[in-house]
């Protein structure tokens, strides 16, 4: 992978932004999204936010090697904090963290989405925290994928303001999703899903029966049984 050839899953990830948008990419690595999209004239402008010292420096290098330094802005910043109004982003891409981490990250600095119309966003693990957060947070899915790359599964989920309401089917396996149920990476993730709930439960059952265990027990069996029925197991 590099910035002319991007993996598989951020190449999906670059497909759902608008030509003219400005990009900012959170967590961005090498920032390979960024640069891909300035090269392949999608995106106007973007900016790599990057929190870790050694992927800010890889980013930075990246961009100079380019020569996309007029196009490209890196900052050294924690999750949003890497915007401000002035820079007009229109389009947040976040790619690569877990749901629950990405929900977090919105929440911290959520005021910094202002001009933002565009949430493109790729957990690893976890989606349900982030459909979760934008019905808090008056935004709604307008699209959703499910692929499989190097033997990993990913979700990638596209947000735009609106309202939404989901089932509690739809926020843990996702409205889009669901509707293709025999979709084979879909109908793989849950059966590894599945799997590892009904390895929980078997040890959960030799366990001291607490009120905390009673409720993860519950939890499971109410997880194992929405899956079920989507899948038609």
């Amino acid at each position: 992978m590099n910035a002319q050839r991007l993996s598989e899953r951020l190449t999906r990830v670059a497909s759902y932004v608008k030509p003219g948008a400005i990009v900012a990419d959170i967590g961005s690595d090498h920032a390979y999204l960024p640069c891909y999209l300035i090269h392949h004239q999608i995106a106007e402008k973007a900016i790599a936010g990057e929190v870790a010292k050694g992927p800010y420096e890889s980013a930075r290098n990246q961009v100079v090697q380019e020569q996309l330094e007029d196009k490209i802005t890196v900052r050294f910043a924690n999750g949003l904090q890497a915007i401000s109004p002035e820079d007009l982003v229109d389009t947040v891409t976040i790619a690569g963290m877990g749901g629950p981490l990405i929900a977090t990250i919105l929440d911290q600095d959520s005021d910094r989405l202002a001009t933002v119309n565009r949430l493109i966003l790729q957990p690893n693990i976890h989606a349900k925290a982030i459909r979760e957060w934008a019905i808090a947070n008056d935004w709604k899915l307008v699209a959703e994928e499910v692929l499989q790359e190097d033997d990993k599964i990913y979700e990638i989920l596209v947000l735009e303001r609106g309202k939404m309401t989901l089932s509690h089917t739809e926020a843990l396996m996702g409205p889009f999703l669901i509707t293709n149920a025999q979709n084979e990476v879909f109908r793989l993730k849950w059966g590894k899903e599945t799997a590892e709930w009904t390895r929980i439960l078997e040890a959960i059952r030799v366990a001291e029966l607490s009120t905390e265990v009673q409720m993860k027990k519950d939890e499971l069996e109410d997880k194992l049984k929405i899956v079920k029925e989507v899948l038609g197991a």
